[in-house]
């Protein structure tokens, strides 16, 4: 047998990929779809101690007070005179939502207390402070 024999007509097998990126495209919009995004009030906080407490997981308005008192939601300072429509802006979005106050232990009570009375009149009923495991 020589290899004069072989058939011309025949092409070298190609690898079609388009499966493969196929299963990689489904792949990462599953993977972005279902990945949690962690909300930030937009300012970092030392938070208290705290022995007892319960966990919120479901609170979807946070308001952080920093040791400056100066009110941060979404990442935006806020000044306390407008927080009522910010949290009522906010609510729209989630009706059934809480409000956590992510208040810095050098922060005066005052501005806490103002914090939760602006979200009590909002329409917020279940309201609480952020604090450290200990």
């Amino acid at each position: 047998m020589s290899r004069n024999n072989a058939k011309p007509d025949e092409e070298p097998q190609a690898i079609d990929l388009t499966p493969m990126l196929d299963v990689v495209f489904i792949m990462l919009i599953f993977f972005i779809v279902t990945a949690t995004f962690i909300k930030e009030a937009g300012k970092e906080v030392v938070r208290p101690d705290a022995v007892t407490g319960d966990s919120k997981p479901n609170a979807s308005i946070l308001i952080a007070i920093g040791d400056d008192n100066e009110i941060w939601v979404d990442k935006k300072q806020v000044d306390p005179r407008g927080l009522v429509k910010v949290i009522e802006r906010m609510r729209a979005d989630n009706p059934n939502g809480s409000v956590s106050i992510q208040a810095d232990t050098k922060a005066r009570i005052e501005f806490v207390l103002e914090v939760a009375n602006a979200a009590r009149e909002a329409g917020v009923t279940d309201v609480s402070v952020s604090t450290e495991e200990k």
